[in-house]
């Protein structure tokens, strides 16, 4: 039971359902996140390639997969302790002949890449013609997996990316408004570097603040008006041009 438990928890830290708001800080950029992928996940379909692929927290999203393949490169910010790896590459070149692949998704990860370029080159080349891609890049959120941080990308920066570099834009998503974004950096603020830490102490008082300041972000929303030029990520969907 404790493990089923710890699984359901990990889930819910992005495949997020009301339970997430009770105690996971990042409950607002991980749900919008969520809601925002599994919209596009069923329409794509075929061999599909996760670039940067971690633990392939979205996997179980593309349900019209015909094979779902992760590759990841092996010195990052973060260990791969809980990551389902099928290949690791070199940073340069992806171990793939040309036209492998249908699809490629990369989530969270094009902050990382420094060559970004040379990388989409890469992209294009595993790709059929007319193949699509699907990435989410951050735009308001602190310094992570340091010191491999390099970017953050506004709609109009992540679209002008993808359109030089060999892609078509489809659509350019905002997956949060100005105030979930200002309610979201707020808990992580006060959960990262206010709140006492430890297993038991830290973790009650997470409980405490999540949930009210979560549910207060939310009730704010939907009270307040609308505004999408401060947001917590971008949801690209592009396609390969011929």
């Amino acid at each position: 039971m404790l493990q089923a438990l710890k699984a359901r928890i990990r889930r819910e830290h992005f495949l997020t359902t009301p339970l997430a708001l009770v105690f996971n800080p990042f409950y607002i950029i991980r749900n919008g996140l969520h809601c925002a992928i599994a919209r596009v996940a069923p329409t794509l379909k075929g061999e599909i390639l996760d670039f940067g692929c971690g633990s392939k927290p979205y996997e179980s999203l593309f349900t019209a997969a015909d094979s779902y393949v992760g590759i990841d490169i092996a010195v990052s910010g973060h260990d791969h302790a809980n990551s389902k790896v099928d290949f690791y590459y070199d940073g340069k070149t992806l171990p793939f002949p040309d036209g492998r692949f249908d699809v490629v998704v990369s989530f969270e990860v094009f902050e990382h890449v420094f060559n970004l370029p040379e990388v989409m080159a890469e992209i294009r080349r595993v790709l059929k013609p007319g193949g699509q891609v699907l990435v989410t890049v951050p735009f308001a959120w602190d310094e992570h997996e340091v010191p491999y941080d390099f970017a953050r990308y506004t709609s109009f920066g992540i679209r002008h990316v993808f359109n030089t570099n060999g892609f078509e834009c489809l659509q350019v998503q905002k997956t949060t408004t100005y105030v979930q974004a200002l309610g979201q950096l707020f808990v992580a603020y006060l959960v990262q570097h206010v709140l006492p830490k430890g297993r038991i102490l830290g973790r009650l008082a997470q409980l405490g603040v999540v949930f009210p300041l979560n549910t207060a972000t939310l009730l704010l929303n939907a009270l307040l008006p609308k505004r999408y030029d401060y947001f917590c990520n971008s949801v690209v969907l592009s396609r390969r041009t011929v």
